[in-house]
């Protein structure tokens, strides 16, 4: 039975069988040490004898499974090495690798990074930054699960776009009929919460933005939530105020070792983070950085990192929520104040210089919604599926979207985006 390297020195002086990829081999005369990586890190197996032979020509990467005696061995990673006296190859290779992976840390620029993902997520870094992102989905999971929110899974073909209407969407081909691939669960959360009042999914969503820029993708993981029943958008903050309060107690426990490895801080949340009008958020970029900014509709790319820079230090939070973004600037579906109907109940979550979720409060009542598209020039009947949950009663409700790759490139102080996604899709990359 296979043994996981990490698990060696609980078996000292007995026989195990280990198995993985030669990270290392260094030949000593009639000796070979090999680090071996296996999911659960790196040992060190000494070759010797005829088994030593059985190595000649491999280079690393190649696939090996050993047989050996752990001996306790204090220098060696996890104060073990195993002793082999049997060899068998998997999968050998017999050339170098294109990017040399198995240094702590990967020197290669973000071309050749992404042009050879296949190989260089195989490196210790990169490994690193996935099993945070995997703990972070699993924590939102669970969070949300033990709240008493149902997990749903939409459509991602739709018929046209809920924000847009088609703009900024890839068409695809469907039968006779054209469709996009959709930019949101926005429509089918809303709906959802006509059944269960409590949803979540985590899914691709797809933006059509002929952007190129170290903060955007076109195909992005996107975790939502949509909750009824609400009073305001202060309850949608509040959940997410208690949900990354537990996401980061999950990292501490699980992803410790990978915080460390990328010289990066789990950040506190404090009892509770700081809001700020976005009003109120260029009167303070006025008066603290000189920046005028009064009476934009949203913060740009700069403005985001010095609100956070001012959260961070003055409010001693490296979390602020903006609110209370201009109507114009947000969906048709976004619940207006009614104390200032230019203004809606909605916010942008802000983490360490960037903007890592959006949500807010939503329209419920069908006569509110057939007002504001003819408002806005909208083709009501195109909407009608969508209405249809609106005509048959909804209750006050609202949601929020938050970027996984945003939220780990910011956790993990990644410069680029695309790091922190497996296999990403822009406007210049569509594969590997």
């Amino acid at each position: 039975m296979r043994t996981l390297v990490s698990d060696i020195a609980k078996s000292i002086g007995k026989e195990v069988t280990v198995a993985g990829w030669i990270a290392k081999i260094r030949k000593l005369g009639g000796i070979s040490f090999v680090s071996l990586r296996d999911r659960s890190g790196i040992a060190q197996i000494v070759v010797e004898k005829e088994a030593h032979k059985l190595l000649s020509g491999l280079s690393t990467e190649s696939v090996v499974e050993f047989t050996g005696k752990v001996k306790k061995e204090e220098r060696a990673p996890f104060g073990a090495e195993i002793l082999a006296k049997d060899v068998k190859i998997i999968s050998p290779v017999s050339e170098d690798v294109p990017v040399e992976i198995n240094k702590k840390e990967l020197r290669a620029n973000i071309d050749t990074l992404l042009d050879n993902r296949p190989i260089t997520l195989r490196n210790p870094e990169q490994r690193a930054i996935f099993k945070v992102q995997a703990e972070v989905i699993r924590a939102f999971r669970d969070f949300l699960s033990g709240e008493d929110f149902t997990e749903i899974n939409s459509s991602k073909i739709v018929e046209s776009g809920l924000e847009t209407g088609g703009a900024e969407m890839f068409p695809v081909s469907w039968f006779r009929d054209k469709a996009f691939l959709s930019q949101s669960p926005q429509m089918y959360k809303q709906i959802m919460v006509g059944v269960y009042e409590r949803v979540f999914e985590t899914a691709y969503a797809y933006r059509a933005e002929k952007h190129s820029t170290a903060r955007h993708l076109n195909e992005y993981l996107s975790l939502d939530f949509e909750m009824g029943f609400i009073t305001s958008h202060e309850d949608i903050m509040e959940m997410e105020e208690k949900l990354l309060k537990y996401m980061m107690k999950h990292l501490e426990k699980t992803c410790s070792r990978e915080f460390e490895m990328l010289g990066a801080t789990i950040p506190k949340v404090g009892a509770k983070i700081p809001r700020m009008k976005l009003s109120e958020a260029q009167k303070v970029l006025e008066q603290e950085y000189k920046v005028k900014c009064a009476g934009a509709p949203d913060l740009d790319p700069k403005q985001e990192k010095l609100i956070s820079e001012y959260a961070e230090k003055k409010l001693e939070s490296e979390f602020i929520f903006i609110t209370h973004y201009p109507s114009k600037k947000r969906p048709f579906y976004t619940y207006d104040d009614p104390k200032n109907p230019k203004e809606t109940l909605s916010f942008d979550l802000m983490f360490r210089g960037l903007e890592v979720t959006t949500g807010g409060q939503r329209i419920h009542l069908y006569d509110e919604y057939l007002k504001k598209m003819k408002d806005r020039g909208m083709d009501v009947e195109a909407f009608a599926d969508y209405l249809m949950a609106f005509k048959y009663g909804m209750p006050a409700h609202g949601g929020l979207a938050i970027g996984a790759e945003r939220l780990t490139a910011r956790l993990l102080g990644l410069q680029n985006i695309r790091e922190a996604s497996l296999f990403p899709r822009d406007i210049n990359r569509l594969r590997p």
